[in-house]
């Protein structure tokens, strides 16, 4: 077995480069993955005119995507497929077209076949735009760690 097979930050990268291929929804939406590490994923999007609601703010909807998105790659740094069991997001501030969001995922808990996640969706410049929990599931393989 290679260095790269067993070193985690590696098996993190290496999974998430995989599901970023094949992540169409992320590709069309100009969701980027900036960083992953064990348990912990960071991504970032650009608010369009094609993601505002009636109100001229960005629909929740969209908020959420980016929040579950960096959630996902980060319950699946582990390797086994793992996929979204529950998830709650707070809306704090509206965001704007052309606001630019990044969401930091980070893992809070893991036990078993089950974990919890916190993600935090912010501008750039620090100021939370919303707050989200996902609770994930493992649909496949073994647990690690």
């Amino acid at each position: 077995m290679s260095t790269e097979e067993t070193d985690p930050a590696a098996v993190a990268r290496s999974q998430a480069q995989a599901m970023y291929a094949q992540d169409r929804t992320c590709q069309s939406l100009g969701i980027t993955l900036e960083d992953v590490g064990v348990g912990r994923a960071r991504m970032r999007m650009r608010i369009t005119k094609e993601m505002v609601n009636g109100h001229g703010i960005a629909h929740g909807g969209y908020v959420f995507l980016l929040a579950d998105a960096a959630f996902a790659y980060a319950c699946n740094t582990y390797g086994p497929v793992t996929v979204a069991h529950g998830a709650q997001v707070t809306f704090l501030r509206p965001a704007s077209v052309d606001d630019e969001l990044v969401a930091e995922a980070v893992e809070r808990s893991r036990y078993g076949r089950s974990g919890v996640y916190d993600v935090t969706v912010r501008r750039p410049t620090g100021e939370i735009v919303a707050e989200f929990r996902g609770q994930s599931v493992m649909v496949s393989g073994q647990p690690t760690g």
